[in-house]
This record gives structure tokens, sequence and C-alpha cells, in this order.
């Protein structure tokens, strides 16, 4: 029987708790633990079957498999944002400390330089883009955000996995309307260029070419070498026309939030399991920024 109350084997003292099988005798009110001789007195009134089941009960307890660490998505935009801050307080000291008097009014009569500016706006861009691809994931789109890429400081912005596959998204906040140029022709080799207002951007497009390689061999090395990634530059606020507008320039999706949203919940070949398992490794091979 299953003990309503925490008892002790009467032959070998061993503390029994409640809820433990053992044997009860009736005669004395006493208990015996199931790895004691049950007397032939008590052993009389007990089926075989019922020993049989009370040691196999005790012998192999239920183990329950712990459950993985919940995976860390990460915030967008983290950190840029922090780059900032770190010029922005930087900034401040280095005014207040020339003019202990002026600081604060020089301060707030001057502008931060475009370059601790950039920061923010960037910022503001992947966490902008963050929102909109975590909304995604009761629809099955799992991401990351925010990616330091070991053993630099470099990090990717956003990571999603569906069942459509892979995607590494490069988020940008330029002023401008990305297009592409093309040169070339007849007698000299055709080469697209991407540009965004009067802005040349080739450099961007390179950066998610070495990004989506990264991200390919680390999928190889966890075992799904099969799995498809792609790399887009996702452009916020930009200046995009009424129709159309998206394109890809060699392998790269260059668009803006909705667009992505749309490739990433496109049916695909993976299934629900594999993209948590894809997901957890991902987050495992780059850690949260």
């Amino acid at each position: 029987m299953r003990l309503r109350y925490a008892g002790r084997c009467r032959d070998c003292g061993v503390d029994l708790d409640a809820g433990v099988r053992a044997v009860y005798d009736r005669s004395t009110k006493t208990v015996i633990c199931v790895t004691c001789p049950v007397p032939d007195a008590v052993a009389e009134v007990i089926k075989p079957a019922e020993i049989l089941e009370v040691v196999e009960a005790v012998s192999t307890p239920a183990i329950r498999k712990p459950r993985p660490a919940p995976v860390e998505s990460g915030a967008a935009g983290g950190s840029a944002r922090r780059e900032y801050e770190r010029r922005s307080a930087k900034r401040e000291a280095r005014i207040r400390d020339a003019h202990p008097r002026l600081g604060g009014l020089i301060l707030a009569l001057s502008d931060e330089p475009q370059s601790t500016t950039a920061w923010a706006r960037g910022a503001k861009g992947e966490e902008v883009l963050g929102q909109g691809l975590d909304r995604l994931t009761a629809r099955g789109v799992l991401t990351l955000h925010d990616r330091r890429i070991p053993p630099t400081r470099a990090n990717i912005d956003h990571i999603a996995v569906s069942p459509a596959g892979v995607f590494v998204i490069d988020a940008k906040r330029y002023k401008g309307r990305p297009h592409v140029v093309t040169t070339g022709g007849l007698f000299r080799p055709r080469i697209s260029t991407l540009v965004v207002g009067s802005r040349v951007s080739t450099k961007i497009v390179d950066g998610v070419h070495k990004q989506v390689a990264l991200v390919h061999a680390a999928l190889a090395k966890a075992g799904f070498p099969d799995v498809p990634v792609r790399g887009m530059l996702c452009f916020v606020d930009a200046d995009w026309p009424l129709f159309g507008g998206s394109f890809v320039i060699d392998g790269v999706d260059v668009l803006w939030p909705k667009k992505a949203s749309e490739q990433l919940l496109a049916p695909g070949l993976i299934e629900d399991a594999a993209v948590s398992e894809i997901h957890r490794a991902l987050a495992a091979a780059y850690p949260v920024a």
C-alpha cells in the first residue's frame, strides 16, 4: 500500500515518507519497507503480483527531464543605444570640465555631433523593426536581436527563424529612396550599386553577405547545413514609392519592415519543432551583444 503518513520500517529502521509503497502489518499496525523480507504471516494475505508491483514502483522511479532554459531573444538596438549614451555622456563631461560655469548653457545651445546622433538614430531604427518582428512570434516566427559575433565586437541586428528559413536582417534608418544604379554594358561588365538618396551604400551590402556566411557556418556546425539563409537590408522611414519599390541586389533583399514580414511569413518546409531548435542553436552561437 501507499503510506498515508510517514513511518519507519520495523525491521531495518529506515524512515519511510508519506506516499511511499510499503507492506502494512495489520496485526501489529506497523510497516515494513519493500527491501526487508516479509514475514510469512503477512505474506499470506498479499498476492505475489502485488509484491512485484510494489518492488517495481520503488526500484524504477519516474525521472523528469529538465526543461531547457528559455532563449534570451535580446533587446533590439541595445548596443547602439548604449554606444550613443556613452558618447553623449563623454561629451557632456568634457564640456563641463572645460567650462565649469557655462557648461550647462553650452550643452543646451549646441547640438551633438553627427557621429554621436547616428548611433541614436540607428538604435531607434532597430527598435522599431524589432517590435514589428516580435509581433510575428504568435505566427511562428522566432527572433533574435542585437547578437554579438564572437570573437569580435561586431553585431547582427536581427536574426529571424520561420518555416521559410533563416533571415539575417540589417536595419537601417537612412534618409532618401533606396535604388539601384547600374553601370557598364556591351564592352564592360555590368555593375549594380545600391544607392540611398545620393549615398552610395555598397559596403552595407557586403556587410550583409559576411553575416549570412557566418550564420550559414554556425548552422552547419549545429547540424543544420541545408537550412536556407537569406540576407535583408530593411530601411526604416526611407522614402519608398507608393507602389513597388523593393528589389534584390546581389542576392540581398532591400525592402521595408512590412515587406520583410511578408517574406518571413511565407510558407516553408521547416517544421515548428525544427524552427525552435534552429533558433536555440543560433542563440547559443551568437550571444546577446
